[in-house]
């Protein structure tokens, strides 16, 4: 990308993968998480100390920040933190939400987006997969959380990540497409995307995925950088590309039911009116739309008619 990813640098926070089975997590500052929610005071991720810290079902080691050690804290008592008025002004906010703050913050939003979407990856794991795949028997946590033990298998069962490609498609003209998935809320709109199969590589994943979406041929594909995007377990990585015939356009309208090719000046105008919705700050496409039209975009007009 023109502009540095955000997230093309070392881990600001040090996994310390050889502290996870001898730290004791109960003295552990914490984040707490829950069903895809963070514990947040003004759009910040709250660390609480062992002593102000919620009854714990669940601990996982985050890993070193200076000379603290971090855990995500699953709460006992799962309302923890909902209710509207919150704990103290505290509560549990979905990650979704807090992406634009982490990314309006500099290197200390790109922190707390690291240690929030680690806990939230990584806590929804062990809440998708209580049981053995292989026996069904209960599994428990060991590794400071990092593995789950089957003790009849004596089998250990690891998180998983599922990767899954985004592409920003240009034409000759260099206008962008733009597409509408067919669950997605009205006049929403953003980039080709699609899971990796087994057996393939993430460039055979973008051309596969375009040709049965749209009926498009690529060239020029381009890696641009990935974003890990825990809902539930996906890293999301990011190319760019060119077709030579965009009138070769051709949707399967099962999951894809709209697209278009759009010029910078006709998207500025389309986002305006708000005819057409993209993708929030902080997610991997709206880096991409961003680095595809030479900045940031425009703001949609507060007497725009928009239904969503």
């Amino acid at each position: 990308m023109r502009n540095p990813w955000p997230l093309d640098h070392p881990s600001r926070v040090d996994r310390a993968a050889e502290r996870r089975a001898t730290t004791d997590l109960a003295a552990c500052d914490a984040i707490v998480v829950r069903d895809g929610r963070v514990l947040v005071a003004d759009g910040r991720v709250l660390e609480l100390r062992p002593d102000a810290q919620p009854p714990a079902a669940l601990r996982i080691y985050l890993g070193r920040d200076g000379d603290r050690d971090l855990v995500a804290l699953v709460p006992e008592d799962p309302s923890f933190g909902m209710d509207p008025d919150g704990i103290g002004g505290d509560r549990m906010r979905g990650l979704r939400g807090l992406l634009a703050g982490f990314w309006d913050r500099g290197a200390e939003g790109e922190r707390e987006h690291e240690l929030a979407t680690t806990a939230v990856a990584i806590a929804t794991w062990h809440a998708n997969h209580p049981r053995c795949a292989l026996c069904g028997e209960a599994t428990v946590p060991t590794e400071g959380g990092w593995v789950r033990r089957c003790e009849r298998d004596e089998r250990d069962h690891y998180p998983r990540t599922d990767p899954a490609m985004i592409v920003a498609i240009t034409d000759p003209e260099d206008r962008l497409l733009l597409a509408h998935a067919t669950p997605w809320s009205p006049r929403r709109f953003s980039h080709l995307a699609g899971y990796v199969e087994p057996g393939e590589t993430l460039e055979q994943a973008v051309h596969r995925e375009v040709a049965e979406e749209a009926g498009l041929t690529l060239s020029g594909l381009e890696y641009l950088g990935s974003q890990p995007w825990p809902f539930p377990a996906s890293v999301m990585v990011a190319f760019r590309a060119r077709t030579e015939r965009p009138d070769a356009l051709a949707l399967d309208m099962d999951e894809i039911s709209e697209a278009r090719f759009v010029a910078r000046e006709d998207l500025a105008e389309l986002i305006a009116s708000g005819e057409v919705i993209l993708a929030p700050k902080g997610s991997v496409a709206r880096r991409m739309l961003e680095d595809w039209y030479g900045g940031p975009l425009p703001e949609r007009r507060p007497d725009a008619s928009i239904d969503v």
